[in-house]
């Protein structure tokens, strides 16, 4: 199958890369900067220019494929807090893409995350790949609605949910560095409250076979999780945080949270268990790889240059 990945050179898509690679698949991955492009080549792909601005690009490459895995996003807006740019340019990409595929039967798998599904105001319970959030109540939320929707255009859409961390030696910039680098700025590696809630992880290996599964077999409006640990409790996080970095745990208040973890102060308290149990009946898929707290354990993540 002929593949367009956005968001190829990535964390997760340099998993999914060589996952589609060994499994036969040619791929073509969209590149904005020299650096990406290389290390497209490098990996064995078909490179593409471009940003997920260019639209155009977007539908040609779309159309000219057999499959479209979308994984790119603007991490930087939301990290500067211009959550509204994108969300914008997300949903205007999604639409670009979908719109080259309509009634093909091919199929569009993209991305959101597991804490989107904390919005539905589920608590008690593991959520699952049939809870939804009501749209526009969260960042990808509404991009949730419209991928499900084209199913019934022609496309054959999934969305895969990540957790909050994605680990692996991979990982360069995601939650846990950013966890593991606020804890040495502070000197101590916090929860909140008692830090019973429990947030879910995947390794990066894992989630990339989700992904081509979801490619090559999901049924069309398929939600899947891409969950390996259902829920860790985040006192346990930060509890191998504070061993790794060599500093103490300490409990804060829901309202200190923000000052201390910037961006991250309002999901650090998010309960969010989540369950795989439809995603693995529906793929056949199985974690194979180390979880979060091993991981953590193994040290490559508190290693520095």
């Amino acid at each position: 199958m002929h593949v367009f990945v956005t968001g190829a050179s990535g964390h997760v898509g340099s998993a999914v890369v060589p996952e589609l690679l060994q499994a036969g698949h040619r791929v073509v991955g969209l590149a904005r900067s020299d650096g990406s492009a290389a290390a497209l080549a490098d990996a064995g792909a078909e490179v593409r220019r471009g940003d997920l601005d260019d639209l155009d690009r977007l539908r040609d490459a779309a159309a000219a494929a057999d499959g479209v895995i979308h994984l790119a996003y603007k991490h930087e807006e939301m990290g500067a807090g211009n959550v509204a740019a994108a969300v914008t340019a997300d949903l205007a990409a999604i639409e670009a893409l979908a719109s080259a595929l309509e009634g093909t039967g091919k199929p569009l798998v993209t991305t959101s995350g597991t804490a989107m599904i904390t919005f539905a105001g589920i608590t008690g319970r593991p959520a699952t790949e049939t809870d939804i959030a009501p749209r526009g109540s969260g960042p990808r939320v509404d991009a949730e609605h419209q991928v499900l929707g084209f199913a019934q255009r022609g496309v054959r859409s999934s969305v895969v949910r990540l957790p909050p961390i994605v680990h692996s030696s991979l990982d360069h910039h995601g939650f846990a560095h950013i966890l593991i680098g606020i804890a040495r700025q502070s000197g101590a590696s916090a929860y909140v409250g008692d830090g019973a809630n429990r947030w879910p992880s995947v390794h990066t290996l894992d989630a990339a076979r989700v992904y081509r599964l979801a490619l090559e077999s999901a049924p069309a409006g398929s939600m899947l999780h891409a969950v390996a640990d259902e829920g860790i409790p985040f006192r346990d996080i930060a509890g191998t945080i504070g061993r790794g970095v060599g500093v103490p745990t300490a409990s804060i208040s829901a309202s200190d949270a923000a000052a201390r973890f910037a961006f991250l102060g309002a999901l650090v308290g998010v309960d969010n268990p989540t369950s795989s149990e439809v995603t693995r009946k529906v793929l056949g898929w199985e974690p194979a790889h180390p979880g979060l707290i091993e991981d953590l354990e193994h040290g490559h993540y508190f290693a520095r240059d």
